[in-house]
């Protein structure tokens, strides 16, 4: 069974010219950064696969190796992060599955111990022992 991380943002009005390019610059610059090559990333559906009213929409599944997956989470979430506050005035829903992942002004999206060294530390570990 797979996680995944969902992204959506819903607004009367379509997405603007200059906020279609601060949504692609934002990709780009996510997808040109991502740590790991051979996991999914950020990932928009194009628009025939957004539904009424949402102005942007995706989807990432995480990483089962468990040494990944903080950092997989933690830079999609940055990217969300920056998403939303590239489209003002949208509603966003961000979930991990059933979990919603709560907004802070400050912060962003952001999950308890995503950028904790040690947990992740800890979690490659036990990678490494399940496959020795």
């Amino acid at each position: 069974m797979s996680t995944s991380l969902y992204y959506s943002a819903h607004r009367a009005t379509p997405l603007t010219k200059t906020e279609l390019a601060s949504v692609a610059q934002i990709v780009a610059a996510h997808m040109a950064s991502f740590p790991y090559d051979d996991e999914e990333s950020l990932c928009l559906y194009d628009g025939d696969v957004i539904g009424a009213g949402e102005v942007l929409s995706g989807s990432t599944k995480m990483p089962h190796d468990p040494g990944r997956l903080m950092p997989v989470i933690a830079h999609v979430l940055d990217s969300v992060t920056e998403l939303r506050r590239a489209v003002p005035g949208a509603e966003w829903r961000v979930h991990m599955d059933d979990l919603d992942v709560p907004w802070d002004e400050a912060e962003g999206y952001v999950l308890p111990g995503m950028r904790d060294a040690d947990l992740i530390a800890e979690l490659a570990a036990i990678m490494n022992e399940a496959t020795e």
